[in-house]
């Protein structure tokens, strides 16, 4: 039997501030190294050591990952990164206030740009898909993959191929795997596990610094099917 844990990074700066954060890099809160810290120890107390860790390549989820390393004693494992774990890229909205955003746009029209399956926020301009471009950041990511705005149904076609041709294979070859992404990449994986449908899914959140545990079948399928699943900390 493989375990895969999920873990959404601690709070970031801007979950704190209320704003649209997607693919901008920001780091954890003050409570959010809190709660990494408390997701290593539960991963510990739980027994849950992975020997491969995957994480996005934005600061809030390798942060979470250092973090919960350092707990779990295991400073010297270096995660796997890979830009389709990262956020949903919230286009145009990256960085407004999302109170006041509703109060421009609507409440019902902002509901459609965050929970909608398939409909993408405003898109970025040009210029600011430039910008984006010439950010070190997102070297690794191909032109025609740079997003300007995306859907979950976006993050969900970008996500499956890194979940099939690397994180699968890992857990095929070791005990424990663990992923440190974001809301909406999870969310995405989880949909695929859980076999969740559209509507499903629009109605799941995951929590911050809470782990969610996956026991896999120990067959050699080319996908593994979920056993069984559970938040760490439940009673």
């Amino acid at each position: 039997m493989a375990t895969l844990a999920l873990l959404r990074h601690g709070q970031s700066e801007w979950n704190l501030a209320n704003r649209f954060t997607g693919w901008v890099d920001v780091d954890l809160s003050a409570q959010g190294e809190a709660e990494a810290i408390a997701a290593g120890r539960m991963l510990r107390d739980a027994g849950i050591v992975p020997d491969v860790v995957h994480t996005s390549l934005q600061k809030r989820a390798i942060r979470t990952a250092e973090v919960v390393l350092g707990e779990l004693g295991l400073t010297n494992l270096v995660p796997k990164r890979s830009w389709r774990l990262n956020e949903r890229h919230y286009g145009a909205l990256q960085g407004l206030d999302k109170a006041e955003t509703a109060r421009r746009h609507g409440d019902d029209q902002v509901k459609i740009w965050r929970r909608s399956y398939s409909t993408r926020p405003p898109e970025l301009s040009d210029d600011e898909w430039a910008a984006q471009r010439a950010d070190p950041a997102h070297a690794d990511v191909p032109d025609d993959a740079l997003p300007r705005a995306e859907s979950l149904a976006d993050v969900v076609e970008r996500m499956m191929p890194y979940w099939c041709e690397s994180i699968v294979p890992d857990l095929h070859d070791n005990p424990a795997v663990l992923v440190v992404a974001h809301g909406n990449s999870l969310r995405a994986l989880v949909m695929h596990l859980d076999k969740l449908s559209e509507d499903e899914v629009l109605e799941l959140n995951i929590p911050t610094g809470i782990p969610l545990v996956y026991d896999l079948s120990p067959d050699l399928s080319p996908d593994l099917e979920p056993i069984s699943s559970r938040y760490l900390g439940e009673a």
